[in-house]
């Protein structure tokens, strides 16, 4: 079985599968919150349209999620805030 990282637990993926469609099959709903209001956000449209279902791979933020293939060697963080932290001075 093929897994990758998501916030510190393995999640399984096939072969071809997005990180947000093996997040969702895996049971996980939501990866972000909304920066007002910290709503819980996960896949919304599911073709790259929307921002809902951002999250950090390997510290890059704002990947989408529902685009990104799943790979083996990847770390999966829930996106904090707007994904702009490591800009801070």
């Amino acid at each position: 079985m093929t897994e990758f990282e998501f916030d510190e637990r393995d999640v399984p993926f096939t072969d071809g599968q997005t990180v947000g469609a093996a997040l969702v099959a895996a049971g996980v709903r939501s990866w972000r919150t909304t920066r007002r209001e910290s709503r819980p956000r996960g896949v919304f449209c599911g073709i790259g349209v929307c921002f809902d279902c951002l999250v950090t791979i390997d510290d890059v933020p704002n990947q989408r999620a529902c685009l990104v293939p799943a790979a083996e060697t990847m770390v999966v963080r829930t996106q904090e805030g707007d994904g702009r932290g490591h800009l801070a001075v």
